[in-house]
């Protein structure tokens, strides 16, 4: 399936959660809960499709050509299911590669914060945070998600072991990559959700 096609399912995937959608049918549920799931929704559908573009790309072809889909089809991925700014997804990370993904300063904190608990011993997979936030005049609904460091597909391009064909492409890819180095069950990065909170909208917290 190309990803024009994929990116199509998606958009009708997100329309059919939708914020508005998906407090109608959770009638009872408070609007903060309605955000949250519809928040994790998303997460997975983006972490589902991106999961199946990076395998089918190692399985034809190997890591090299893996790289191209985290530089232009995640991206593309994250773009259907946001909806003219007034929600968007996407992924970001204390050590980038992509330096269009950089953390604002609340991911920054919430990453760091993950960070912390994985090194404690927490497992990073169900790992996730959500807060209403002002900004700019705006309340903003923000979650995150943590994606933790797979041994495969991860490891073949941000592990300590990178072939030599890798770390070249990589290099021409990303100049200023650092995302490197990585062991399974690190935190590799997250997944940020941001929701503006319209004036007329109640949010139960």
């Amino acid at each position: 399936m190309s990803i024009w096609t994929r990116t199509a399912a998606a958009t009708l995937m997100f329309a059919l959660l939708s914020p508005q959608a998906f407090a109608e049918e959770s009638k009872g549920a408070s609007n903060l809960d309605a955000r949250i799931a519809t928040a994790r929704a998303s997460v997975k559908q983006l972490a589902t499709d991106l999961k199946k573009h990076l395998k089918a790309a190692l399985e034809t072809a190997g890591p090299v050509h893996a790289l191209p889909v985290c530089k232009t089809i995640a991206p593309a991925l994250a773009r259907s299911l946001s909806t003219n700014g007034s929600f968007t997804i996407r992924r970001t990370a204390l050590k980038l590669r992509n330096p269009d993904n950089a953390p604002d300063d609340f991911e920054r904190r919430v990453l760091e914060m993950f960070d912390k608990k994985i090194k404690a011993g927490e497992p990073a997979a169900k790992m996730e945070y959500s807060e209403v936030v002002e900004a700019g005049g705006k309340k903003l609904f923000r979650y995150m998600k943590a994606i933790p460091t797979a041994k495969k597909p991860c490891l073949a391009c941000h592990g300590s072991k990178i072939t030599a064909r890798v770390r070249e492409h990589i290099k021409e890819l990303y100049p200023q990559d650092q995302a490197t180095g990585f062991k399974a069950g690190d935190l590799r990065g997250a997944f940020s959700v941001t929701q503006t909170i319209r004036e007329d909208e109640k949010t139960n917290q």
